[in-house]
Order: C-alpha cells, then structure tokens, then sequence
C-alpha cells in the first residue's frame, strides 16, 4: 500500500505555507520529506496517516549541501520522490541609490543560488521517475516593477526565469516545474517589510490590492496544490502570481 502513495518534498516546514502545505499533502494521500518542521508538526502529519522523513538543518537552500540532504533522504527512505516544493529568500526593501553590495548580495543569494540549487538536485532526481513536479516559490514582485524593492523584485524575476527555462528542459521527461509567486500576504516577513504591522499602513496596503485585503498563508496552501498533487499534469513553465490582482 505505501508503494501506491505519492511522495511529496517540502523544503521548509516551519515557516510561510510549509506546515499548511505539509498539512494538505498529507490529507490527500502523501507520505512526505520535510525540512526542519514546525513543533507537533509531524505528529499531525503521522495523525493523517502520512509516513514522514525529517531532515533537519536545511533551511538555507542557498548552502550547496540543502538540497541534496532532502533529495537523497527521501530516495533512501522511499526510493523516489513524485513532487518537490521550495520556497526562499528575504525580502530586501530601499530606494535603489540607497541599496549596497550586502543587499544585492542577499538577494541573490536568497532568490537565485537557493532556487539554482534546489532545482538542480530535485530535477537531477526525478527527471527518470516518468513524470513529476517541481513547484518554486517566488514572489509576484518578479511579475512586476516594485517600488521600494528594486534589487529583490529584479531578482525573484530571474528566479522564476529560471523555473521557466529548467521547465523547457525537463519537459520530455515529463517533469512539471513551475512557479507560484506572493505579495500583500498576512504573514510576519511580510508586515515586517513593509511597515504592516501599524494599522494606518496596513490600510494603505490593503488598498493597493485589488481585492481589498491582505492573503493568508493557509489559502496560499490551498493554491499551490494543483501544482503538487498529481492531479493536474499538463502544466509546465509557468508563473502566477498570487496577490489579490495586483499581479
């Protein structure tokens, strides 16, 4: 019976759509690779009828070895892996004359080699499965210019291009690579950036969004499993943005 559940990768399970993610996978079937979880986070997922495989200390996908450690543990404890999810980077916030080597740094650090390494092992791994998906998580700044966010908006924008060029070339072994993209999120990074956290700027957040409101990470969740489930296999090298319309 194991041998027929899929098995589902799950870079990071502490922090963002994670844990709500890990959450979903495990309700539909999945057993799961997870990366540093969330406290009770397991004992919930083995509660759903999941096995789970924990790796710990691979939060920094821009460290080389990550990636690798996630991949070759989920190979070792169930011989393949049929989808693979990551999320990474800072966000990094300033007028563009006022930004500095560190900051660029950061961001590329953050938003291109941890995604480069990522998409790297898991592709190298899954590519002779005979089909399976990659989901990359970036922002919806890459869809768009961003004021007050040049250099990270500039480079989510090559993170995703890069999903987009790797998705071309794992197509004929019918692998789906794709990426999914956030902004005006309810989420502590987020405030945190960009001043949300006071009520009179959240306002004036809510306003810029189309739908009036800021997103939740568990809605979030819920959007990126077409991507991730199986159910859906006829996509592949796009990006969408998730952001209430302004994106």
């Amino acid at each position: 019976m194991r041998q027929s559940r899929r098995v589902a990768l799950v870079d990071n399970a502490k922090f963002y759509v994670g844990p709500p993610l890990a959450r979903l996978l495990a309700a539909s079937g999945h057993d799961l690779v997870i990366g540093d979880p969330a406290n009770g986070l397991v004992e919930e997922l083995e509660d759903l009828g999941a096995a789970v495989e924990v790796v710990t200390g691979v939060h920094d996908l821009a460290d080389p070895s990550s990636a690798p450690r996630l991949v070759q543990a989920g190979l070792t404890r169930f011989g393949r892996i049929d989808s693979a999810t990551a999320f990474s980077g800072q966000v990094v916030v300033g007028r563009f004359l006022n930004s500095t080597e560190a900051d660029l740094a950061a961001v590329v650090r953050g938003c291109i080699e941890a995604p480069y390494h990522f998409l790297k092992a898991t592709c190298a791994a899954m590519k002779d499965n005979g089909g399976g998906q990659i989901l990359l998580i970036t922002s919806a700044s890459a869809a768009r210019p961003t004021p007050g966010a040049p250099l990270y908006s500039s480079a989510r924008a090559a993170g995703t291009m890069l999903a987009k060029n790797v998705a071309g070339e794992m197509a004929r072994f019918g692998l789906q690579v794709n990426a999914v993209g956030t902004n005006f999120m309810d989420f502590p990074e987020f405030l945190r950036a960009s001043g949300g956290d006071d009520p009179e700027v959240r306002a004036k957040l809510e306003a810029q969004v189309p739908l009036g409101r800021l997103g939740t990470v568990d809605e979030f969740a819920h959007f990126c499993m077409p991507f991730v489930d199986g159910k859906s296999g006829f996509t592949t090298g796009q990006f969408v943005a998730y952001a209430g319309g302004w994106a």
